[in-house]
């Protein structure tokens, strides 16, 4: 299963309820934080999400809506003596900012803490199921974006075709693997003639903070759900740019033009006290949009 809990959907200043960004991806048994903005913990705990269940924490830039939470985090899986290791990916000056924060509490963490810089578009995570890759976006400071992607899983095995053919159960394995098969005569069984190849992994995209910019384009492409950003409604599209930041029809372009399959916006300026207009002018361009409420998985 590959799904996405949102516990914080509203830009700078939290407002009407709404908290900075944050949201948990949960993939093959494994969760992942992806940005850390201020009460990031609080809202884990209303939403039932097991902090030791958390082993990556991805921070896509060092404004503090996005990763102000995150030194409380770590305090409190310090203090609940939180055992794995957990791994922060994150732009370079966060090594330092938290290592100053702990050092100054005088605090010492019982789990092994590794830090991770992001420099440019690097696969992060690559494991047997799945991957984490990150991608660099246009905002007013380095940030980035991350995909997460489920490997594709093994061809499968059709029982009865495989044992009219003779093939033992001990081959299955292999089968699966995609090889063929050959008999005691010397008869070779097509791989194809007994399996069904696997669906490709489902694959999602976080975009980050970014003004409309098309470069994101190869990494998102044909992306299962992508969540982008759109801080303004279009009207204010000017206004948008300035501020390197995207509005609702922007991001429903971008989700148009990379051939996604679903579209999440959020990152919604404090100025909007509702949010009804944003998912009604999203989904004119790019029809299946959602706004990404707090408290709701959204399965990918």
């Amino acid at each position: 299963m590959l799904a996405v809990t949102i516990l914080g959907n509203n830009s700078a200043v939290p407002a009407f309820d709404r908290h900075p960004t944050s949201q948990v991806i949960t993939m093959n048994g494994t969760s992942f934080l992806v940005d850390c903005g201020e009460g990031t913990q609080i809202q884990m705990m209303k939403y039932k999400i097991r902090r030791s269940k958390i082993s990556h924490i991805f921070i896509s830039h060092l404004h503090g809506d996005h990763y102000f939470g995150l030194v409380g985090l770590i305090n409190s899986f310090g203090l609940l003596s939180h055992q794995q290791e957990l791994h922060i990916f994150g732009p370079s000056p966060l090594k330092e900012i938290i290592e100053l924060q702990m050092q100054v509490a005088n605090t010492t963490l019982p789990f092994p803490l590794h830090f991770h810089t992001l420099t440019q578009e690097s696969m992060l995570v690559d494991e047997e199921h799945f991957s984490v890759k990150c991608f660099q976006t246009n905002h007013r400071i380095e940030c980035y974006g991350f995909v997460f992607t489920e490997k594709k899983k093994p061809r499968k095995v059709n029982p009865e075709k495989a044992k009219a053919k003779g093939i033992p159960t001990s081959f299955y394995n292999k089968l699966k693997e995609g090889m063929d098969y050959m008999t005691k005569d010397d008869v070779l069984i097509k791989n194809e003639w007994v399996t069904e190849e696997a669906p490709r992994g489902r694959v999602y995209a976080f975009c980050a903070d970014t003004k409309y910019d098309e470069s994101i384009l190869p990494h998102i492409k044909e992306a299962d759900m992508i969540y982008h950003e759109t801080t303004y409604l279009h009207h204010l599209e000017e206004r948008a740019t300035m501020r390197f930041h995207s509005t609702t029809k922007q991001a429903a372009t971008i989700a148009r033009k990379a051939k996604t399959k679903k579209l999440l916006i959020g990152h919604f300026s404090s100025k909007y006290d509702t949010l009804e207009e944003f998912e009604k002018e999203a989904r004119e361009v790019f029809p299946n949009t959602e706004l990404a409420i707090e408290g709701v998985t959204y399965k990918v």
